[in-house]
């Protein structure tokens, strides 16, 4: 075997971290790692929020120094003062949010920041030229003269892979690469890391997305509170696992749905018009009813208007055109307060903008939208007893881990934030509950209390939109799907039924024929 890559680069055989400790003020957040990755494979670093998985990766690319520890290439120390360093010595990252141009085309993103050949000229028909190759080599098909904003986001990841590769990269880092891809789009980066990896690149895949590590990894490399907990080859381990490597206890990733009855409309929402923020509709003609005891999950890719339509919803983004009714009762143009007295409750996607204060206590927080109301407060006093035995009732209900009811709220992880906000919303037993991405950024434990309490609220009869991301959610949950694709609904299918690939197709524009659910 050659030690040549096709582009004609030379392999990264081997690359190890041995003994990397990184240390930020009152947190240890690598302690003592190891961790290696070899020409040919896709070793997987998975890990909860907070495990230190960026923090590792980041020093790899020189974009933090490790305060212990070292970094060898094929047996060499290396010191990486900047990413600069990193990619000279053939490592490349693929960040979870795009590091593009929109305004610039294919080449000239890829060739952004490079030296010409020409020294004040531009050679653009030459990066032409090798991008063409290298995306030829690899099939990520793209056309090198189209702006940035032209392309699908399944394009656009395409194109940050190409300027690795352009830059030399041996070895690629992926943070997250499928967190706004499609089903269908997940599978065709698979086949080119699959072909990468057959050509002799290491590969890095941090994701938390446990079926997608299954299918992508040759070894899974576990972290827990910065420390390496297990390593496995992929054939040899499974999705509960690693789970409970990941938590370090038992996490059940199933979940048994009682079969109800759906009872009455509380929800429903009658062609539905509302603007975006650039301008022009991003929500166009939505209609969708939501029953008592019923889960209706709304499925898209990031950017299709579900944002919009929560917001409009929770009654913070006005409705240019159409009806929202709460029980019966016509909400469509009522204040966030006045939706609350009706019955409806809201978890934001933007938990510490739209749905908490950071400098406030845990036990602020918890009585933010009810405090000057009974019985937390007596005519125009508050009743701080009553606000210390309520909040204590809630943060041991919903296992909320504090030092006090007086910590401020920015101290606590965001899924300890994501319960006490869930504890709140669901405390005054509403009729209506829209969830937008309620555990998005949130460790797989928590994830796994919050979907057991919106089955809970399922089986006591609230009517609950779970607006999400992520197909694994939305199908565990969800008795209906609906999925939003540019601001309209393009189907609804049986939550029970829907397969991951249909779901896609929805997700990328395909109408679900007439008689669905």
């Amino acid at each position: 075997m050659t030690n040549l890559l096709p582009t004609g680069l030379p392999r990264i055989e081997h690359l190890q971290m041995l003994g990397i400790v990184k240390r930020f003020p009152g947190v240890l957040a690598n302690d003592h790692v190891d961790f290696d990755v070899r020409s040919g494979e896709i070793h997987t670093l998975l890990g909860e929020n907070g495990a230190g998985k960026s923090t590792l990766m980041r020093q790899l690319y020189g974009l933090y120094r490790p305060d212990e520890g070292r970094i060898l290439i094929d047996g060499v120390e290396q010191h990486f003062h900047s990413p600069q360093d990193a990619i000279a010595a053939g490592i490349g990252m693929i960040h979870q949010h795009f590091m593009l141009v929109p305004t610039l085309t294919v080449v000239e993103n890829v060739a952004l920041g490079l030296k010409s050949s020409r020294g004040p000229l531009l050679d653009l028909d030459k990066v032409e030229k090798r991008v063409v190759e290298l995306a030829d080599k690899y099939g990520l098909k793209v056309d090198p003269r189209a702006y940035i904003w032209q392309l699908a986001v399944g394009e656009q990841q395409r194109v940050e892979i190409l300027k690795a590769l352009y830059r030399g990269a041996a070895l690629l880092i992926l943070d997250e690469p499928t967190a706004v891809l499609t089903p269908q789009e997940v599978e065709e980066l698979f086949a080119v890391l699959r072909q990468m990896a057959n050509d002799g690149h290491a590969l890095i895949f941090i994701s938390h997305k446990l079926h997608e590590v299954l299918a992508i990894s040759t070894r899974i490399t576990v972290l827990r509170d910065g420390r390496v907990v297990g390593e496995r080859p992929n054939k040899d381990v499974t999705k509960t696992e690693l789970a409970t490597m990941m938590v370090g206890r038992p996490v059940i990733l199933q979940y048994d749905r009682v079969e109800q009855q759906p009872g009455p409309v509380r929800l429903s929402i009658q062609d539905l018009y509302v603007r975006g923020d650039r301008g022009g509709d991003a929500v166009k003609g939505v209609s969708l009813d939501v029953h008592a005891g019923e889960i209706v999950g709304l499925a898209g890719v990031s950017g299709n208007g579900q944002r919009e339509l929560a917001q409009a919803l929770a009654g913070l983004r006005p409705a240019r055109q159409g009806r929202i009714l709460l029980d019966g009762r016509d909400v469509t143009h009522a204040s966030p307060s006045e939706r609350i007295a009706a019955g409806q409750s809201y978890i934001p996607e933007e938990r510490m903008r739209d749905g908490a204060i950071k400098d406030f206590s845990v036990a602020d927080n918890y009585i933010l939208e009810d405090h000057g109301k009974p019985p937390f407060a007596r005519q125009i006093f508050l009743n701080f007893r009553e606000i210390e035995h309520q909040t204590r009732r809630a943060v041991e209900a919903y296992a909320v881990k504090t030092p006090s009811l007086n910590t401020p709220l920015k101290n606590l992880s965001g899924g300890n934030i994501q319960k006490l906000i869930l504890a709140r919303e669901l405390s005054r037993t509403p009729k209506v509950l829209i969830a937008s991405q309620p555990t998005r950024g949130v460790d797989i434990g928590a994830t796994e209390y919050i979907h057991r309490r919106l089955l809970q609220q399922r089986q006591e009869g609230t009517a609950i939109l779970l607006i999400s991301e992520d197909l694994d959610e939305i199908r565990a949950l969800s008795d209906r799907i609906a999925v939003m694709y540019e601001g309209q609904i393009v189907g609804i299918v049986d939550g029970r039924t829907a397969t991951t690939e249909q779901l896609g197709l929805m997700m990328a524009g395909v109408r679900e024929k007439a008689g669905a659910v």
